[in-house]
């Protein structure tokens, strides 16, 4: 389940080009909503202002999977991706444990649409390698 701080992660990222799309809000209330959370807990993350890349340090590797890989199709879902939005991601994945290199992988194989099940599998598989530890 993600957490608040996993949205403001997003959001974050979703102002990395100056506004939230429209795309990238519903994107974002989508996850909460997904996880239980209401619209009314979600809404007023995106008026604040909390820019700081804060990544609780007790996640196992699936749900620092689950960060990392909703991030990267945020930044597809717009269909441009901006250097800033790389930036501010890699400094995510390495928050997360990850080598940095694990964008690459990531941006060539997320989709900016829903994935199959085992195509999400092997991108687990596949991404677990890039951890520094669990």
């Amino acid at each position: 389940m993600p957490s608040i701080q996993q949205l403001k992660l997003l959001i974050n990222l979703a102002r990395m080009d100056g506004d939230v799309a429209e795309k990238e809000r519903q994107y974002i209330i989508n996850i909460g909503q997904a996880n239980h959370l209401l619209v009314a807990e979600i809404l007023p993350l995106f008026s604040g202002s909390d820019s700081e890349v804060i990544v609780p340090s007790d996640l196992n590797s699936e749900e620092k999977f689950e960060y990392i890989f909703s991030l990267i199709q945020l930044t597809k879902i717009d269909e441009k991706v901006y250097r800033n939005e790389i930036k501010y991601c890699a400094q995510v994945a390495s928050a997360l444990g990850y080598r940095q290199d694990v964008l690459f992988e990531l941006m060539l194989k997320v989709k900016s649409t829903a994935m199959e099940k085992d195509e999400l599998e092997a991108l687990k598989k596949l991404t677990a390698t890039y951890l520094l530890h669990s």
